[in-house]
């Protein structure tokens, strides 16, 4: 295990209607002038941002809206923001929605204060290190992202619709406010979405070249076969609120970075899912369900043993002692299967990328030569392979 520093500072206040709270969590922190940022007209119809408004009240807070976030969020939303802020002497900003709503909430955040064009910090992620931002909260609406409790955020320029992330210790949120009732109507295809972003961001940090952390590996298994098995049924039954809290929940510690400490990660498979996230619009979820099976695929024989470990102990998959790598394969058949079983895509093409796309993604990953990851580097002939296996149908 590697040397590490932990610090997760954000206050998680989860519950039924525990949102009537959010002006009480806003005070506690000190803010008093609230840009209250959110999606779609969605948070509007429920009611949800109504009762927002009256916690704020309540507590004598005067606060600011501004909805309109997409997912795959954009810079031109975050430059609205920053001047709204800034016009408004804005202090606090509370989010209000999932990861998309979240990142964009922080970028606004770092921008606010900064001189410079916002774009720096995800042009050169080291900035972030010592940028300073307005305080954040958050209520979360979708169990995904994990973005209530990291300190990441991924933002689209839409010129040339470059998606970048960038994080920080400023950009952890004070707060966030976790209802899992909040999650209940979201469409299946939603809900599925945002547990594959939560396997992934397990996967990310369980495929490492780290020896002996067999503490974080039982944890990143415990979170994998929780979602495998509470997702289905959220998946059939919208309303059971316990598959939905624990869905919730595994979000946000698979993100947080307890699961990732004193080992290296990878995150090449979110590096190569961006660009396809950038081109077709697709959920972020919908193009890991892609990209990280292909990519374990074409990695799978750095580590064999690696593999086995989890198709055993997640998949249930027995052990070939004669033949290890049919092991690790099966175990990557096995989550593709999974991803399948609850409405994931398998292919770029059902994205609505194709072949014909593979270089432009390889181009716009902007590697220059040089190779990215973790656990096995990889550079633009590895991405354009990868792409490669990404683009077969793997339906049947």
């Amino acid at each position: 295990m590697n040397d590490f520093t932990f610090y997760s500072p954000t206050y998680f206040v989860f519950g039924k209607e525990r949102e009537n709270e959010a002006g009480k969590y806003i005070k506690k922190f000190y803010g008093s002038r609230v840009l209250i940022h959110y999606g779609g007209v969605s948070a509007v119809k429920s009611g949800l941002i109504d009762k927002i408004k009256l916690s704020l009240e309540k507590e004598g807070l005067y606060y600011k809206e501004l909805g309109g976030v997409k997912p795959n969020p954009r810079d031109g939303m975050v430059y609205k923001g920053i001047e709204l802020c800034r016009n408004e002497k804005i202090d606090f900003i509370l989010a209000v929605g999932g990861g998309s709503v979240i990142d964009s909430a922080k970028a606004i955040a770092l921008g606010t204060p900064y001189a410079g064009d916002f774009w720096d910090f995800y042009a050169d992620r080291s900035l972030t290190a010592n940028a300073s931002a307005l305080p954040v909260g958050t209520v979360l609406t979708i169990a995904a992202a994990g973005s209530e409790g990291s300190s990441d955020s991924v933002i689209t320029k839409e010129e040339g619709m470059l998606k970048r992330a960038t994080g920080g210790e400023c950009l952890r949120p004070k707060f966030s406010i976790l209802d899992p009732a909040l999650t209940q109507t979201l469409p299946a295809y939603q809900t599925a979405c945002g547990a594959t972003d939560i396997m992934a961001h397990v996967f990310e940090r369980y495929f490492t070249n780290t020896k002996r952390v067999e503490t974080t590996d039982r944890l990143c298994e415990a979170i994998l076969m929780a979602m495998i098995h509470e997702t289905p049924k959220a998946i059939a039954d919208p309303d059971d609120y316990e598959a939905r809290a624990n869905i919730m929940w595994a979000g946000m510690v698979a993100h947080n970075d307890i699961c990732g400490v004193g080992r290296e990660q990878d995150w090449n498979s979110h590096w190569l899912e961006h660009e396809v996230s950038s081109l077709t619009d697709c959920a972020h979820g919908a193009g890991l369900a892609v990209i990280m099976p292909a990519w374990m695929e074409y990695v799978c024989a750095h580590d064999i043993a690696r593999f086995c470990k989890v198709a055993c102990r997640v998949w249930g998959c027995p052990m070939d002692y004669d033949n290890p790598e049919s092991t690790a394969r099966a175990g990557i058949k096995a989550f593709r299967d999974f991803l399948r079983s609850i409405g994931m895509p398998t292919s770029l093409e059902e994205l609505g990328a194709t072949a014909s796309d593979i270089l432009y993604l390889v181009k716009t990953l902007g590697l220059n030569g040089k190779k990215t990851g973790g656990f096995l580097p990889l550079g633009e002939e590895d991405a354009e392979n990868i792409y490669k296996i990404a683009c077969r149908d793997k339906r049947f």
